[in-house]
């Protein structure tokens, strides 16, 4: 015998709410988008239960179609496995969501052109907004001016033109991490991070050896990965002129470091001290615990979310200080 299936159930409609619950379609709309007019509770709360009986559900692309948005920022990340991004996105998804707005989070690990794909693919869904946590080069740029959505750039270390960003104080920061490691009397002091003009980390490791009158130690440049801070750490274990203590530009390299240190039998912080950068909450269950520059993620998420919600003219970049998170890994509070 043959079998017919069953028609699939047919979606309920605004009008449909409407019959239930006594009203007229627009007002079942006004509760919804809570707005543009009134509705007296007894009547919106008729209309809630409808919805909750019928299991109403808003087309929400049609709403974003009527209304010209669609309650969505697009946020566009380096590396989502990176412990620092994923805090990022976490902070940044709740900051979000207290301002009604939902997000979608687009990953990317390549060259800068694949930066620039990733801001088309989110203005394709219609975003009524970006923040991009990537640095910035000239095709992430002409993205950005093509799509013509409003962008914020985070976790940057410099003004932008044309374009509002937010950002730690990469160079103070550094500066204080390896001072904390001279404060110990360290003489020989690593880095591990990416090298050249462009890191400000970098800058900052060897402006204050030099103006602790300390030559800068041997350095390794290293991918922002575990991978890379492992086989960074290995390069300077081996170097002729081994550091004494090392600081690395991110916790995520620090985790390979330390990996590194403890296959060679280095004892940390004894032989070898260690000092991060960013602050994330891995940090705190490495062993022994990492001593951190933490970035301030929650302030500066908070003030992208902002810029976005309500628009200003200005392009100002707002640097953010960065804070020194004291744990074993530098030789202070270790267990007797």
């Amino acid at each position: 015998m043959d079998t017919v299936d069953a028609a699939p159930a047919r979606r309920a409609t605004r009008a449909d709410v409407a019959r239930y619950a006594g009203v007229s379609p627009a007002v079942v709309s006004y509760t919804v988008n809570a707005g543009p007019r009134a509705v007296a509770p007894a009547t919106r709360a008729r209309v809630q239960e409808a919805i909750r009986v019928l299991g109403y559900r808003p087309n929400a692309a049609a709403r974003a179609l009527k209304i010209g948005h669609t309650k969505m920022f697009g946020v566009v990340v380096p590396d989502s496995g990176n412990p620092f991004f994923v805090e990022l996105g976490r902070v940044l998804e709740h900051t979000a969501t207290a301002h009604g707005y939902a997000l979608i989070v687009v990953n990317f690990d390549g060259p800068g052109h694949d930066v620039a794909s990733s801001i088309r693919e989110l203005a394709l869904r219609q975003v009524d907004g970006m923040i991009v946590a990537a640095q910035v080069t000239m095709p992430t740029l002409a993205a950005i001016s093509e799509c013509g959505i409003r962008t914020v750039l985070i976790n940057q270390f410099t003004a932008v033109d044309g374009v509002p960003s937010v950002g730690p104080d990469l160079y103070e920061g550094a500066r204080l991490g390896v001072n904390h490691l001279i404060g110990h009397g360290h003489t020989t002091i690593g880095y591990v991070g990416e090298m050249g003009p462009p890191d400000v980390r970098e800058r900052g490791w060897r402006d204050a050896l030099t103006a602790a009158g300390l030559t800068a130690g041997p350095a390794a440049a290293a991918a922002f990965s575990r991978e890379g801070g492992y086989a960074a750490g290995q390069q300077l274990i081996a170097d002729d002129n081994r550091p004494t203590a090392i600081f690395v530009s991110s916790d995520f390299q620090a985790v390979g470091v330390l990996r590194a240190l403890h296959e060679a039998g280095i004892a940390i912080p004894d032989e070898i001290a260690v000092v991060s950068f960013d602050g994330s909450p891995e940090a705190e269950y490495t062993w022994p615990a990492l001593t951190t520059v933490q970035q301030p993620v929650a302030e500066m998420a908070e003030e992208a979310v902002e810029r976005l919600v309500a628009p200003t003219a200005s392009d100002a970049f707002s640097r953010y200080p960065t804070n020194l998170i004291v744990r074993q890994s530098c030789g202070c509070g270790m267990p007797v």
